[in-house]
């Protein structure tokens, strides 16, 4: 049922036939930040290669860089020994990432950057590279993460919540005697977020001021981080990145590369291309933090909660704390009559940790959707009935009201698409030829988040409407939900609106991160829309030619690229004619919007149900998803394409999460030894069954003007845990340990 509370419904957006940049990519004309070789020649172009550290912790003693330096096409190598030093030193970048530039000699992971070749050529400077002679003073690392848990602290940089919260209800005192309980460690591995394009950068510079080409989520956090790390103002920073190749939260923060590249081209004055291998995505770009999750659960003979406690305990970097809310569902998916929750950490030599799709909510649904789970057999009430027993009408832990909640239609809808009622409860009971085949479900969320946002939008004399913001589009479809906003505010098809993000001279945006660029950046153009025609108003009432000189800017309207009286639409002028008499200038104007005052009063998150079948072989034990069913309540969908596609780009990652995904840390080493797309597993087509998505569409205008909210991370979210149950239901096997393969099912 919609919320009769929830405001008047905004109108649908227009629709395009296809993406606002599709055709630019299938046909190569869309350039990423490695291609561009604009504005110098490409004879000036030189390239960087970053040389890594082979132990886990110590010092660089010393760097014989002769050889290296009379190989071929060699231009420079910088060391700690040789770098320049940085004005006031390197601060923390947006993220609060620590970086490695070569300001001292430390060495706090196998892998971390400790030299840059620059070369005429990239093979050169690849070439070049192993000829270092590099001496090192090494200490004794801190790795193997599972055998140190004793050595868990707390955070040192505790996020925006506190690592250790507790809720009783005031009953909790007199809440029943618990009919089962739950006391289970469950854990999740370290994974590393490979998208297709990997980190890229390209800067140069004339006199004081910087250009720079990234692969980034966030071309503004680009911009303050080097203007910061060189002394510079901002103005002499301009950061571009049209198109990005993926980023799932790794190109969210500004890494070392970036900085590495740009103190290159200002050493040999030259433009200076620095692009990461595969390899060295493993490490110096951030990864998801491995967890060990304490869970235990208490529930009487209703199924009602009477305890839910989750402890996690995760990896961290020597070097800085990243600290991943994993324990997040446990406080906000279900009623309970005493949550206690809490987070520790156990320093690595590893590479600082970063967001990752579904920051906390991914591994944190992964685990206590899998307790939830095994709390339902042990009471042998149905697992959907269990959430709907313990469904939270208001946040649990900060007792406030959704902006918009419709899980239970979530649940209802997916779990009679998918034909649940079908399920034995008994594991092992159906199958399938030699295949044992099971079904399982698990509850999917992520918040809703917002940010401030600005945007631009422009009246062009050719009839065309351009509107631009300083934000990204990681392949999400920002482009083209900008240009349908555009389109329905100003009543125009959507191929009349020109399009222009990724640049760092445009209206600021919020990093594309937390599920928030539809939900920040839309309004602003929402808003710049409005604010325009408002300028065209002004325009036409000043003009003394105008049809519409002197009447009320109150009494005007634009639509479909005129200005007319809203009470008599045939008194006005196409906006062209108003551009032309007035010196063919175009008409724009800039918007903004952010969260309001209601963001402090209620509590704003999106729900999904997901549901999983999955064939799992008798005799190798290897299991195999044939088919996912999941629907959404994540307010309006703005675009079905690209939504659809968001979500159904998660639920793979989801399945990779369960049966694929770790980095495997030598223990002794500490380099990643899987540090390739061919032993670092993912998902591939034959890896994934059908998938049948949907979402709600309820507009949550109580979160913002278009009732819509991030959608690019609630996918991965349930994903996994509904896998892990299914297989469970197949082969009565419960595997707590993040990848679930053939040896696990196979050992037990």
């Amino acid at each position: 049922m919609i919320d009769p509370e929830q405001q008047q419904a905004p109108p649908a957006l227009p629709q395009p036939p296809h993406r606002y940049d599709g055709i630019a990519k299938v046909t190569g004309t869309a350039k990423y930040a490695a291609e561009f070789r604009e504005p110098f020649p490409r004879k000036d172009l030189v390239y960087a290669f970053i040389v890594q550290s082979t132990i886990p912790s110590g010092s660089v003693k010393a760097i014989d860089t002769h050889a290296a330096e009379r190989a071929s096409g060699v231009i420079a190598v910088l060391t700690p020994f040789n770098a320049p030093k940085l004005p006031i030193g390197p601060p923390k970048p947006p993220g609060k990432r620590s970086l490695s530039v070569l300001q001292d000699n430390e060495v706090h992971y196998n892998g971390q950057p400790i030299a840059v070749v620059i070369a005429r050529t990239h093979i050169d400077a690849i070439s070049a590279a192993p000829l270092l002679k590099i001496t090192y003073d090494a200490q004794p690392p801190k790795l193997d993460f599972l055998n140190r848990l004793n050595e868990a602290r707390p955070p040192k940089q505790p996020g925006k919540e506190p690592p250790h919260q507790s809720v009783a209800r005031p009953d909790a005192t007199s809440a029943g005697t618990p009919a089962a309980t739950i006391d289970q460690t469950y854990i999740t591995p370290i994974q590393v977020h490979n998208p297709m394009e990997p980190h890229a950068t390209l800067a140069w510079w004339e006199g004081e001021k910087l250009t720079v080409y990234d692969a980034t989520q966030y071309i503004t956090g680009d911009r303050m981080s080097l203007a910061g790390i060189f002394s510079l103002p901002l103005d002499n920073v301009h950061v571009m990145d049209p198109y990005v190749g993926g980023g799932f939260g790794c190109k969210g923060s500004s890494w070392s590369h970036v900085a590495l590249c740009a103190m290159a081209a200002k050493i040999v004055q030259k433009p200076v291309q620095l692009a990461l291998e595969r390899p060295q995505m493993f490490g110096p770009v951030g990864h998801r933090p491995s967890t060990v999750n304490k869970i235990k659960l208490a529930a009487d003979s209703d199924g009602k909660l009477l305890l839910v406690q989750q402890d996690v305990t995760m990896t961290t970097s020597v070097m800085e704390d990243f600290l991943e809310h994993s324990e997040s569902p446990a406080r906000k998916l279900y009623h309970s009559a005493q949550i206690h929750t809490s987070t520790a950490m156990v320093d690595m030599n590893i590479g600082v940790a970063t967001f990752m799709r579904a920051p906390g909510e991914s591994s944190g649904t992964a685990v206590f959707e899998i307790a939830m789970d095994e709390l339902a057999e042990n009471l042998s009430i149905d697992p959907v009935q269990l959430r709907l027993i313990n469904y939270a009408e208001r946040d649990p832990t900060d007792d406030k009201p959704w902006s918009s909640k419709h899980l239970r239609d979530c649940y209802t809808q997916a779990a009679e698409r998918f034909g649940w009622s079908k399920r034995n409860a008994k594991p092992g009971q159906m199958s399938e030829g030699n295949n044992l085949i099971g079904y399982g479900m698990a509850t999917a969320t992520y918040p809703a988040n917002r940010s401030a946002a600005q945007a631009i939008c422009r009246f062009l004399p050719n009839g065309r409407v351009f509107v631009g913001s300083g934000t990204q589009d990681l392949g999400t479809g920002t482009y083209t939900i900008m240009a349908q906003t555009a389109a329905e505010e100003l009543g125009l098809d959507v191929n009349q609106i020109d399009v222009k993000l990724g640049d760092s001279t445009l209206p600021k945006a919020p990093v594309s991160g937390g599920s928030q660029s539809a939900a920040s950046v839309c309004p602003a153009v929402q808003d710049a829309c409005k604010q325009a025609k408002l300028k065209a108003g002004t325009a036409a009432i000043a003009d003394t030619q105008s049809p519409l000189h002197g009447v009320l800017a109150a009494d005007l309207d634009v639509h479909a690229g005129r200005i007319f009286l809203k009470k008599d639409p045939s008194k006005g002028e196409d906006l062209t004619e108003l551009i032309a008499r007035n010196g063919s200038k175009p008409i724009e104007a800039e918007g903004s919007a952010e969260p309001g005052e209601d963001k402090t009063s209620m509590t704003e998150r999106s729900f999904g149900a997901v549901f999983a079948e999955v064939a799992v072989d008798r005799d190798t034990r290897m299991p195999h998803v044939r088919r996912i069913v999941a629907t959404y309540d994540i307010g309006t969908l703005m675009n079905k394409q690209t939504g659809i596609n968001q979500l159904q780009g998660g639920i793979v990652w989801g399945v990779g999460f369960a049966l694929h995904e770790e980095a495997y840390i030598d223990p002794v080493t500490g380099r990643t030894a899987n540090e390739n797309l061919a032993d670092y597993h993912v998902p591939v087509n034959r890896d994934i069954g059908t998938l049948d998505v949907t979402v709600l569409d309820i507009p949550d205008t109580k979160f913002n003007p278009l009732g819509a909210r991030g959608i690019g991370e609630i996918g991965i979210t349930g994903a996994a845990a509904a896998v892990a149950n299914a297989i469970y239901n197949a082969t009565g096997v419960r595997v707590r340990s993040y990848p679930i393969t053939p040896d696990k099912l196979l050992r037990a």
